[in-house]
Formats: C-alpha cells, structure tokens, sequence
C-alpha cells in the first residue's frame, strides 16, 4: 500500500512538473528579427534615391547618416512586423523556426527593439537630413507595419498595399538631399511601387501551400495562379514605361535608357512565358530570381549613368 502512494505521488509530482525551458536566443535569431535581406535590398534603393538627387556627388556624412535612420525604421518595421505575426509564423513551415515563433525571443523584447530602433531612426533622420525624410520614413513605417501586416489577414490587395512601404527608401534618399517631391522623387516611388506586386507574388505562388496554411489570404491561395499571373503581367508592363520616364525626368543619361529598356522588355517576355508555362513552380522561381535581378541592375544602372552624365 505504502509503495503504491509512494508511486502515485511521484506519478502527480511529474505531471505537475513545469515543461522544459525554451532554448535562449542567439544573436543570429535577433538579427533575423530584423531581416537583414529585406533591410539590405531597400537601403540599395535608399542609396540610388540619395546617389541620383546628388547628381553623383554625395555629402558622405550626410549618405551615412541618411543610411543609418533609415536601415533603423526599417528594421523596426521587420521588428514589429514578426511581433505581430509571431501565431502566423508557428502555423508556417518557413516561418516556424523564427526566434519570435520558435519562443527564443520573448515578444517584449521584440516590441522593445521595434519601438527603440523607429525612434531612434526618425531621430536621426529628422536631425541629420531633414524633417521630410523623416515623414516619409514615417510613412513606409507605418504602411507596413499598421496597414499592410493586418490587411494581410483579410484581403488579396495587401500585396499592392505593402508596396507603398516599399517604395518609400528611394524617396528617403532622394528627400534628405533635396528636400522637395518633385517629378524625379514621384517616379522613384512609382517605380519601386510597380516593381513589387509581381516580386513578391512570385513568392506567393512558391509559397502558396504555407499562406493556405497560415490562413493567409495572399492571391494565389485566393484567386488561384491563373488570375494571379494576369495580374502580374499588368504591373509588369506598366513597369516599362515608369522606368524609362526617369531619363526624361531624372538625371540619368542614355546607358540608363538602353539598360533599363533592355530589362524592362525581358520581364514583359518572363511574365508573359508565365501564361504558357507548364510549370508554374518553376516558372515562379525563374522570375523571382529575375525580379532580384531587375531591381540591381535598376539601382547600378541609376548609379553609373549618373556618374557617366556628370562626368
């Protein structure tokens, strides 16, 4: 009798037991939480914005400075963005191992750093640049993480929603040395705007089977690949002519409009492939790399041409 106590006891002692402690954060799962990829493409373009508006001759201190406030908000953004779809990530096989899903980081912390870092940046871009690069860095802030991160619950436009957030870095650059939207700025903004809506729902479709899971109404879960495709190929194709007007209005010279033509055309004829393909797997793939493609030679060509034309 004694020993059947004895045994019962110990039966509720482990039952009541705490579970395991999760594993501690690396210093790699906080810098995920900033996503540096992302961080590092939109700087790119932070840096063609500041680049072009100084017709090839930037104040360094100024690029720096412009540099950092910015990679700080957007870094926030990614912060609070994994914040708020911490649940979201633990239901998707790509997203699940992140430190916020995964436990590794306690969601304060990550609130704490998001809150910190978009202060800091509009601080810094504010005092160092100008109060408009700060507003629209406010701007990008708050298209991503208030307007797109929630939408994307609820409807297949969060794609073109999130894309203002996206066009905003060019804006930032070109802001902080000019202070002043003029038509250059607007089609810095209006090309990056286009750029994305095939980019990212070229990701969709590869990762179409975890939106399904998450729930995540992204268009190709929503409408299916054909109509996302069509859609894809409308922006696309706006894209071409946005481009090429930066000639017209930006100071870039003639190896931007070759260049830029060039890649404007092959995107056409990689989206159009799309409707013909008999993999759209595979096809997605293809023009996602490309997307990546067209952005850098974008910014490059932006760049050089610039430095040829004041030369």
């Amino acid at each position: 009798m004694d020993q059947q106590v004895t045994m019962q006891e110990s039966l509720n002692t482990d039952s009541a037991m705490p579970p395991q402690p999760v594993q501690q954060a690396t210093w790699r799962d906080y810098v995920q939480l900033t996503k540096p990829g992302i961080t590092m493409s939109n700087l790119m373009a932070t840096f063609t914005g500041l680049w072009l508006a100084s017709h090839g001759f930037p104040d360094w201190k100024l690029a720096l400075f412009t540099m950092l406030g910015t990679a700080l908000v957007i870094m926030s953004g990614a912060a609070l963005n994994n914040y708020y779809d911490r649940e979201l990530d633990q239901k998707m096989k790509r997203t699940k191992d992140r430190g916020l899903a995964a436990g590794r980081i306690h969601p304060r912390h990550a609130l704490l750093i998001g809150i910190v870092f978009l202060l800091v940046g509009l601080v810094v871009l504010a005092v160092f640049a100008n109060p408009l690069a700060a507003v629209w860095g406010l701007i990008g802030h708050i298209f991503y993480v208030l307007i797109y991160t929630p939408l994307k619950r609820v409807t297949t436009l969060n794609t073109v929603i999130g894309g203002v957030s996206g066009a905003a870095p060019p804006v930032i650059g070109w802001v902080a040395v000019t202070n002043n939207m003029d038509p250059s700025a607007w089609l810095l903004f209006l090309i990056l705007f286009l750029w994305q809506p095939p980019h990212f729902l070229a990701l969709a479709m590869l990762k179409t089977e975890d939106y399904r899971a998450g729930g995540i109404p992204m268009l190709p879960v929503v409408k299916g690949f054909a109509e996302t495709k069509r859609q894809m190929f409308l922006w696309g194709s706006v894209l071409l002519p946005a481009s090429l007007l930066l000639f017209v209005y930006g100071n870039v010279g003639y190896l931007y409009l070759a260049v830029m033509a060039v890649m404007g055309v092959l995107y056409i004829v990689f989206l159009y492939q799309g409707f013909h393909t008999k993999d759209d797997l595979a096809w997605a793939r293809k023009l996602f790399g490309f997307s990546i493609l067209y952005l850098t030679v974008f910014c490059a060509a932006v760049v050089v041409s610039t430095m040829i034309a004041n030369f």
